[in-house]
């Protein structure tokens, strides 16, 4: 850990604004100007609502994992401070009969709630479950990097976040929360449609969010005529066997948010991860060479190119000093991921790509997955689907390679780190 003296000045720069083209195309180049102004500054969230954000990661680290900071309002001494994401969500014209499910997530709980919620499914992201889904995540990587060639424009140009990054992904959760093959790419364009999100449009959020929630209540009526052992099944027993430990809404919440969450976060890792191998040719070399080293390829793979820039803001439930200033009582304070898993003071030389960087370390030295109560659940099978798809990928096609002329295309998404299309070309495939 690092010891920094609390900035003294007195000058309160003009806010950064999070929702603006330049933080949602560029947002290394802010976070860095946030440190070299001292580490932390005032800004307008994603919401449209004041906070205070920080980078380094000491700070990144006690506001996502000191439990003095909350996610709801509601658990701020003395009654809740600015705005509800409720009332936020109503100002945007979202439907009122809607807007429950948005709050009831797991990223929406703090304290015995978010426990409650979260011991119903950590169950099944245990190391020992994950380890055992590794011969179908297998499969599936293996079906569809066989299928890679079909895919191919008149140049021979795949496109690899349609035709890979996304589909392995949302294939395993699907499978693993019990969706029907049939209705996995409708999953798949709602996830797309949620990312997007207009607020000009509250129209088609409010279409989405009714389409999605309608299906799971009809998944989850199927399921008492119709029992399959899969998560889905699990929690509508929680529903009707465990004395109120869950709610209709908190069921149907928990359904789309893991299959959503459980899916958009891997595919950005797969494609923003094998973007910078190919422009990285040492290391990929380095990885071929040993591919024991895929492990700490995939961390370091998060480290530069998780997809989540920004954690959700997070209340002060007193007054909280940080390295980089203190937080006073009911202040929204943001985590910046992306400035913590770029922070000098951790990682030496933090902008250069190291598959190596990793080894030997213990845990995680980034916060790609979060840290504290919140950490992603579904972290240990995120790193493996990492793991296996890209140790298949460049074993099955090692001529692959970036497109001259044709160069990835990011989708500017505020506070994420995605790519639209990664167009390769597959060159020989390999033994």
């Amino acid at each position: 850990m690092h010891t920094v003296t609390p900035r003294t000045d007195q000058y309160e720069p003009e806010p950064v604004n999070m929702r603006s083209e330049e933080f949602a195309s560029r947002p290394l180049e802010v976070v860095e100007r946030i440190r070299a102004a001292g580490g932390s500054a005032p800004v307008v969230f994603l919401d449209g609502q004041p906070a205070r954000a920080f980078v380094d990661d000491a700070d990144v680290r006690t506001i996502l994992g000191d439990r003095r900071f909350v996610v709801d309002p509601d658990h701020v001494p003395g009654g809740p401070t600015g705005v509800r994401r409720s009332d936020a969500m109503a100002h945007l014209g979202l439907r009122p009969d809607l807007i429950t499910y948005l709050t009831e997530s797991l990223l929406d709980k703090d304290g015995s709630d978010h426990a409650r919620l979260r011991k119903l499914v950590s169950r099944t992201f245990t190391v020992r479950r994950v380890n055992a889904m590794r011969p179908a995540v297998e499969r599936i990587t293996a079906d569809l990097l066989s299928a890679l060639p079909g895919h191919a424009d008149d140049d021979g140009v795949v496109d690899l976040i349609e035709h890979f990054a996304y589909p392995l992904p949302i294939t395993v959760i699907c499978d693993l929360v019990g969706v029907p093959v049939a209705e996995r790419a409708q999953w798949q364009a709602w996830s797309h449609q949620l990312a997007r999100f207009d607020p000009a449009r509250p129209e088609e959020m409010n279409r989405v969010l009714g389409a999605m929630i309608e299906h799971v209540e009809a998944m989850i009526d199927e399921r008492r005529d119709h029992p399959r052992e899969d998560l889905l099944d699990a929690l509508v027993r929680a529903r009707d066997e465990g004395g109120g430990r869950l709610s209709q809404s908190e069921l149907v919440t928990l359904v789309f948010t893991l299959v959503i969450a459980g899916h958009e976060t891997t595919a950005h890792l797969l494609g923003n991860g094998t973007r910078v191998l190919l422009e990285h040719p040492d290391q990929l070399a380095l990885l071929r060479s040993d591919p024991a080293l895929l492990p700490d390829a995939v961390h370091e793979m998060l480290r530069v190119g998780g997809t989540a820039v920004t954690a959700k803001a997070r209340y002060a439930a007193e007054e909280v000093r940080l390295t980089r200033g203190t937080v006073a009582a009911g202040e929204r304070a943001v985590a910046i991921v992306a400035g913590a898993n770029h922070d000098p003071a951790v990682h030496a030389d933090p902008y250069r790509f190291d598959v190596t960087r990793h080894r030997g370390r213990p845990g995680e030295a980034h916060v790609a997955f979060g840290h504290g109560a919140h950490y992603c659940l579904g972290a240990a099978l995120a790193r493996q689907e990492g793991e296996v798809a890209v140790g298949a990928l460049f074993a099955a096609y090692p001529e692959l390679s970036l497109v001259p002329g044709r160069p990835p295309v990011r989708d500017t998404v505020p506070g994420t780190l995605r790519l639209r299309e990664l167009p390769v070309r597959l060159g020989g495939a390999g033994s």
